[in-house]
């Protein structure tokens, strides 16, 4: 089932009536079934979300995103009791060894550098080495092809200069924000499988809550990228705004493609997650990830 994903930009106060979300502005009053919100992004410093409405929401593994003041997401509430064995599923995560989290590592950056290859070929008509450089990613990726694949791939990606920051200039901020929404999708999906977000496979930063989704989320970016690249060519603006952050959710029900399906990349997120989770108890060999483009 898609979730709905709901955006708080107007002062409202968020409450709950017979199992329903109530979202009540100066401009209107809303209710909401609560099993049709995956997402809840609140970018409004007033807003006023109640107790229960809270607990409700995580109890259904919705994900709560909070912006801060440059509009930006900073943070999430997520359920940390959203699987049935979830002690267990810990246990296989915290005892991964090495060899395996490098063999995951590996072919995660795999998957993303020729998700990479693609889409530079598709946004720019010509033939690139990312194939090759894909084939030459070692175990833990120790020869850090991922940093060779980025390096190459920003220096072609769009059509003004452009240096890839976190803090840099347009358009880092579109892709910071697309980023963000990413990254809180595809910890929903981790938390949904009863995976520890803080426990890495690669990623390692004490600062990090969420390693793993950083992880995960990798040979998802170029989504992100890629409508960064289709809202630049529709707006003018460079700075975010309602209907470019519109723009960017849309990115959570575009579709992506298994082997034998194609499933909105919301869902497939969880598939991923799955797969993962049967990856620590030994039950398969490989993540399955899908392809973003058919």
């Amino acid at each position: 089932m898609i979730k709905r994903s709901l955006l708080i930009e107007n002062k409202t106060v968020i409450t709950t009536k017979n199992s329903q979300l109530v979202l009540k502005s100066e401009i209107r009053e809303s209710i909401i079934p609560i099993e049709d919100i995956g997402f809840l992004v609140i970018d409004n410093n007033e807003t006023y979300l109640s107790i229960p409405a809270m607990n409700l929401l995580i109890e259904n593994n919705t994900a709560v995103i909070v912006c801060n003041t440059n509009h930006l997401p900073n943070g999430m509430f997520l359920n940390l009791n959203s699987h049935h064995i979830q002690q267990e599923i810990f246990k296989n995560q915290i005892d991964a060894s090495i060899p395996l989290k490098k063999q995951l590592w590996q072919q995660t950056i795999v998957e993303k550098i020729t998700n990479q290859g693609i889409l530079l070929e598709m946004i720019t008509g010509d033939k690139n080495s990312f194939p090759f450089l894909a084939s030459k990613v070692l175990s833990g990726d120790s020869s850090n092809m991922e940093g060779v694949a980025a390096s190459q791939y920003w220096k072609s990606f769009f059509e003004i200069k452009f240096k890839r920051e976190r803090f840099g200039d347009y358009p880092n901020n579109f892709l910071n924000y697309g980023y963000a929404i990413l990254r809180a999708s595809t910890a929903r999906a981790l938390s949904g499988s009863g995976l520890l977000n803080t426990l890495g496979i690669h990623h390692k930063s004490k600062y990090d809550a969420f390693a793993l989704a950083d992880d995960i989320m990798e040979p998802f970016r170029p989504i992100v990228d890629e409508k960064v690249y289709e809202i630049m060519q529709k707006f003018e603006e460079q700075e975010l705004n309602t209907a470019i952050k519109a723009e960017l959710l849309q990115i959570l029900t575009r579709t992506v493609y298994f082997k034998d399906e194609k499933s909105p990349l919301m869902v497939a997120l969880q598939k991923t997650a799955s797969s993962l989770q049967q990856c620590y108890t030994g039950d398969r060999k490989k993540i399955k990830y899908p392809k973003l483009w058919s």
